[in-house]
């Protein structure tokens, strides 16, 4: 992508939405101006639904998703709530999976973008029913446990067409994984709570009323200085709102 097309594709206050040398940087942009709800121009929309698209397949892509950057593998990455990536197996199947999610919530129905999505979305799902066959307790997980939460993530915006029964199930593997002081075991607790707060169902609203003394305890106290920080708080002002 050329510097004038890369600054073309910026946030209403200026910074980059596409980082071209990550596509870890990319979808940390994308999901920030989302969660905040900044509203993007159809031209930022396009040309980042663009970049994402041209990522699908390549070199490392996991289950034919969207693949990570040199620089992602070899920097290592972490999600949007500050949680560590820990494998590059694991690298590429979070970026697949939240690329996903940003395509979707994107909204760009050019064909190259809607063919990269249908691709990527096959890939996964089939990954996902071979390993629910090997194990059908496994259902409304998969793989590890910060690999669930952006397989949930992909799901709560409508990925692969079959969202409701597994995040259900997924809910019920968070119940059996408290730990006992408002956390659950195997799941990064920040980033769970991300999903939680998109959410509905008696089973999420449980969950988040799990979690609600701790995070009000944590909101006392005083705020850290730094964007990560910032979206702790948020995460747990909303996981609150919504119990």
């Amino acid at each position: 992508m050329s510097e004038a097309a890369q600054k073309k594709v910026s946030t209403p206050g200026g910074l980059p939405l596409v980082h071209p040398h990550s596509l870890a940087l990319t979808l940390d942009a994308l999901n920030e101006a989302h969660f905040q709800g900044r509203l993007l121009t159809q031209a930022q929309r396009v040309e980042a639904a663009r970049w994402l698209a041209g990522r699908h397949g390549q070199p490392r892509a996991y289950a034919d998703m969207f693949a990570p950057t040199e620089g992602d593998l070899k920097a290592g990455i972490r999600v949007f709530t500050g949680e560590k990536v820990s494998t590059k197996a694991g690298t590429s199947h979070v970026l697949g999976e939240e690329a996903c999610r940003a395509l979707i919530l994107l909204e760009i129905s050019e064909p190259a973008v809607l063919t990269a999505i249908e691709e990527a979305e096959a890939g996964i799902r089939a990954r996902v029913e071979e390993a629910e066959k090997r194990d059908p307790d496994s259902l409304g997980t998969y793989c590890c446990g910060i690999c669930s939460v952006a397989f949930w993530r992909h799901l709560l915006v409508g990925g692969v067409n079959w969202s409701e029964k597994r995040l259900i199930a997924g809910q019920k593997q968070l119940q059996k994984h408290r730990s006992g002081n408002g956390k659950w075991k195997r799941f990064p607790y920040w980033y769970t709570l991300l999903a939680l707060g998109e959410m509905d169902g008696a089973a999420a609203r449980d969950e988040r009323r799990f979690a609600a003394p701790l995070l009000e305890r944590y909101l006392k106290r005083k705020a850290k200085a730094d964007p990560v920080g910032a979206r702790h708080r948020a995460v747990a002002e909303r996981v609150l709102g919504g119990c």
